[in-house]
């Protein structure tokens, strides 16, 4: 543990802080179907309408999230969208009208998932290159931790209300942005100081990131292995339900994703550095596919737990790993928009996931989905090793904004009138692949 955490910067464990606290109040989305059919009476497909209008509004915020954060700055996209996101999750468990609740419901998703780039760029920013595959093994841990004890207790504090549920996601949210606002500096890099990493500073629009097909092929091979891990939520409760399993245990299977990752995922993380990250995705790809695939083989709840543990060693692989190289193929003064891109993309294979399974599972049955599971694994495996291992290794390196940088700039622009200005030996530092 204490190898895990240590040589980070201050600030980061600051957003680490506010990104638990926030988790640890996320109570609305998971229990808003439960919400809107048992509290207020209304059907399942009106319920479905609404869980639909959040994500499609968390879909397309997270795009402009992160253009604003490479627009406006970081920390203020953070706050906005905090501070948005606690007020309209209050709204929305006020709201009595079908319209209106429906109209808050897409807003306030939209609020909450713009702040997840920006997140993940703000960890970029401070986090040197050698150590972001363990800065974000610690974020995906907490995002876990978070969200496991907020479904725990969800159920518990329901008992007084569900309106309590969207009252104290409210107010977590605001205290995630107080402390945003009180410990975290602005980290958006100053085009002037980027080193030549030929971005140009007046563009602030998608057209470069579109262009850029290295992570676009990133961005898709990622689409493909969410699309898998969104089955253990779309298709594993379907399927265990016509092997007979009861529901107490399918609550056992589920939980030891959790259980793992809250066990392994720090460890783990910290023996990732240094080590080749196309050869890591590659495994993770593998284990992904392999995991869900053994799912055909499974009958009892034992089976389908070996399945469970299998997939999510690949989970706890890819998704610090990932982010990593997301983070490597992005310029820092585009870095929020890159990341948008891509929570774009984890957004849209959530909302796929489901829909695919259904339909083939209703047409084919679950052994047929698992096999497809298998197939997109292999496929984004293969993917991962034309881009990253079949020819040199091509990504971009951007500079990384020290306080010894800062520093630098601060001397440059305001040199001391008495004494020359002393220029700082700039620490090297070296990346994961050297």
């Amino acid at each position: 543990m204490r190898q895990a955490i240590s040589g980070l910067p201050r600030p980061f464990w600051w957003l680490w802080t506010s990104t638990l606290i926030s988790r640890l109040g996320s109570f609305v989305a998971p229990f808003l179907v439960l919400y809107l059919t048992t509290e207020r009476g209304y059907s399942a497909s009106f319920a479905g309408l609404v869980t639909a209008l959040f994500g499609a509004g968390g879909a397309a915020s997270s795009v402009v999230g992160g253009m604003l954060a490479d627009r406006v700055g970081r920390r203020v996209t953070l706050l906005v969208a905090h501070v948005a996101a606690a007020g309209l999750t209050a709204a929305l468990g006020f709201a009595d009208q079908p319209l209106l609740i429906a109209v808050l419901a897409c807003a306030a998703g939209a609020a909450s998932s713009a702040s997840r780039p920006v997140v993940q760029t703000v960890m970029a920013d401070l986090v040197p290159p050698a150590d972001r595959v363990r800065a974000f093994s610690l974020y995906y841990w907490a995002v876990n931790i978070g969200f496991g004890l907020a479904a725990a207790s969800a159920g518990f504090i329901s008992s007084y209300g569900y309106r309590w549920l969207f009252l104290i996601e409210a107010a977590a949210t605001l205290l995630a942005a107080l402390v945003i606002a009180t410990r975290l500096p602005e980290t958006m890099t100053d085009p002037a100081d980027t080193g030549g990493e030929g971005v140009d500073e007046k563009s602030t629009g998608l057209r470069m990131v579109l262009r850029d097909r290295p992570f676009l092929a990133a961005v898709g091979l990622s689409f493909l292995l969410i699309v898998v891990f969104q089955q253990a939520a779309a298709g594993r409760p379907v399927a265990m339900d016509r092997d007979g399993l009861t529901a107490a245990q399918y609550g056992l299977v589920i939980s030891l994703n959790g259980i793992l990752i809250v066990a392994l995922q720090l460890p783990l993380g910290r023996r990732l550095e240094g080590l080749n990250p196309g050869r890591l995705l590659v495994l993770a790809s593998l284990l992904c596919g392999g995991g869900f695939g053994l799912n055909a083989f499974a009958g009892g709840a034992a089976a389908y737990a070996i399945a469970v543990v299998v997939w999510t060693l690949g989970e706890i692989v890819h998704s610090p790993v990932n982010m990593g190289l997301i983070t490597r193929f992005s310029p820092s003064t585009a870095r929020g928009r890159y990341q948008g891109i891509h929570a774009l993309s984890w957004a849209t294979a959530t909302m796929a996931a489901p829909l695919c399974a259904g339909i083939v599972i209703d047409r084919f049955g679950p052994d047929t989905l698992w096999a497809t599971c298998t197939v997109l694994g292999v496929c984004a495996a293969i993917g991962y090793w034309a881009l990253l291992l079949r020819k040199p290794d091509r990504h971009r390196h951007t500079p990384h904004p020290t306080s010894a940088t800062v520093g630098l700039r601060r001397a440059r622009r305001h040199p001391p009138r008495s004494t020359p200005p002393h220029t700082p030996p700039t620490p090297r530092t070296t990346s994961s692949e050297e």
